[in-house]
């Protein structure tokens, strides 16, 4: 029985617990709560808040999600006890002479890190979807940004704590007063679903959103035993094969899945992928199998840590707003599922589907709509092609930035940018709200100083964020110019050489022959029709004929290979 309570101004949920004592620090924020333009904020502030616990000797972290941030622990009342005090009072103070050291950790740690293409491709660059971004924020963060942060977000009211166990003697749990803050708003870059998307490769995957139930829980684990069994087993065209449920809010779970695939199974895994969601949609499950995996359910919920799980949940619960469930509650509803719930889930599923294919692949032949790759407009402004490939055009407008090319349009407007990151070099990269991205690269195109300049002065100060300057290996080459075209010397053959000499010695003489006839002829007439008109045109024929040679290069010209 979970009992309600209040410890130091924070509503705390309280549980029997064997064993070792087990508590957490749940705060309503996360990184969906973030701007783009300070992304990695709120993790960055919970590596300061565990810096100075120094080596911890019992079991003890932290996370940051989407939505939550959370400190965990277990052990003995005063390691418990000393931890989580040391936490709040960390929160208070931050060891902000850190800030330089843990953002140097945090892009280390997110060098491994992939972003989630489903996120940004959902939700745009905004909300849930700036969780989806890299941490590209961590350069412009401040000492103030983080004292501001620290103050407003990780408050008693925006906290909620859980205890497995007794609660603790000792526990001073100081925090700030504030006040609660409710879920980012739910925004969308789909104009339509299902649909899908091409990106990356080696993997297919998917993500819906369904109600938060009980009986979607269970479509999540027959979904990833229909796959399984499809992929791998029968086709053996997958090895990993894995789905999951999440809430997501107090109303609504996001169900997601992914199959790798080998590149010249992407197609096969593809097929077989779609085929699965159709017979679910189609309303085709086994009875035994709704069996399987709600006793696999059910019996997961007597293990020690199922309490404990149920006590995080609880706590997130009451910082969504969403009225809790007990353990009660949620067994019966587990119990009461049948095959036409999990049809309805089904449906909500295929409603909301966003599909991610290996680049260069397609689905709209199985219905999904081609998510938008595209702006709807180019801006009107100073144009400059690209010199790598001509089609591509850099506009830069006095209302924002396109870049146009036979495939479409991207546009980023300045009173909508969410970020732009800026390079020592000239480099620039706006992202908008619908996660639309433009880079520009001053090697690429022959974009003036002032340009630069007067983009620079489009954008508000706190939405720039100024990069390390980049190894010389990462800056773009210019393209070297066209090279001329290759001469190609022609060696001339030795009786042309004959001939054409021959030519230019009689030329000259026929017509001097001709004259000097014209000059004594008693009939100028008859010399003039007859001997002279003949011996000028050989002449002529002969001169012109000396020139095409040249030109052609037989007499020591050039010819191109154009």
């Amino acid at each position: 029985m979970i009992k309600e309570t209040e410890v130091c101004g924070i509503r705390t949920l309280v549980a029997p617990g064997n064993g070792p004592l087990v508590a957490g620090l749940v705060f309503r924020v996360g990184c969906a709560d973030e701007p783009l333009s300070r992304r990695g904020l709120t993790h960055l502030i919970e590596h300061l808040a565990l810096h100075r616990h120094g080596l911890i000797e019992h079991d003890a972290n932290a996370a940051t999600g989407i939505t939550t941030t959370h400190f965990y622990t277990s052990g003995s009342e005063q390691a418990v006890v000393t931890y989580l005090t040391n936490v709040c009072d960390s929160l208070r103070d931050l060891p902000l002479e850190r800030i330089a050291t843990e953002k140097t950790i945090l892009r280390t740690e997110q060098a491994g890190r992939p972003h989630d293409n489903l996120l940004v491709w959902r939700y745009g660059a905004v909300g849930f979807g700036a969780a989806g971004y890299p941490e590209w924020g961590l350069e412009a963060i401040t000492d103030e940004d983080v004292r501001d942060w620290a103050a407003t977000r990780f408050t008693r009211e925006n906290a909620v704590l859980w205890i497995s166990g007794e609660v603790p003697e000792g526990l001073n749990l100081t925090l700030p007063s504030g006040s609660p803050h409710p879920l980012p708003e739910i925004t969308s870059a789909l104009p339509a679903t299902p649909a899908y998307f091409a990106e990356g490769g080696g993997k297919i995957s998917f993500s819906a959103v369904t109600e938060r139930s009980a009986r979607a829980s269970l479509f999540a684990m027959v979904l990833e035993r229909a796959l399984f069994r499809a992929l791998r087993t029968e086709d053996g065209n997958s090895y990993t094969i894995a789905a999951a449920y999440v809430p997501r809010d107090g109303s609504h779970a996001t169900i997601t899945a992914m199959a790798d695939a080998l590149p010249e199974k992407q197609d096969a895994v593809l097929g077989g992928l779609i085929d699965v969601l159709a017979a679910l949609q189609a309303g085709r499950f086994d009875v035994d199998e709704l069996e399987t995996v709600r006793d696999k359910a059910s019996t997961s919920l007597d293990r020690p840590e199922a309490a404990r799980a149920l006590l995080f949940t609880e706590a997130i619960d009451i910082l969504y707003g969403r009225t809790r469930c007990t353990l009660e509650e949620f067994r019966a509803e587990l119990a009461a599922v049948t095959v036409d719930d999990l049809g309805e889930v089904a449906g909500q599923l295929m409603d909301t589907l966003l599909l991610q294919v290996p680049r260069g692949g397609r689905a709209d032949w199985a219905g999904f709509a081609e998510a938008p790759m595209f702006s709807d407009k180019a801006v009107v402004g100073e144009q400059y092609p690209s010199l790598q490939n001509g089609d591509f055009v850099l506009v830069l407008g006095h209302d924002g930035v396109s870049v146009t090319s036979p495939h479409g349009v991207l546009t980023v407007k300045y009173r909508e940018c969410v970020l732009m990151q800026r390079w020592p070099d000239g480099a620039r990269r706006l992202v908008g709200p619908d996660g639309i991205s433009i880079s520009i690269e001053p090697t690429l195109y022959d974009i003036p100083e002032r340009a630069i300049t007067r983009l620079d002065g489009k954008i508000a100060d706190e939405l720039m964020v100024r990069q390390p300057a980049r190894a010389a290996d990462r800056i773009p080459q210019r393209p070297a110019p066209a090279a001329p075209p290759p001469v190609i010397k022609v060696k001339t053959p030795l009786k042309a050489k004959l001939v054409l000499a021959l030519v230019a010695v009689l030329c000259p003489v026929l017509a001097l022959v001709a004259t000097a006839a014209l000059v004594t002829s008693d009939n100028v007439g008859h010399a003039l029709l007859h001997f002279a008109l003949p011996a000028w045109g050989a002449f002529a024929a002969g001169a012109a004929a000396i020139r095409l040679a040249k030109g052609l290069g037989y007499l020591g010209g050039a010819k191109s290979d154009t």
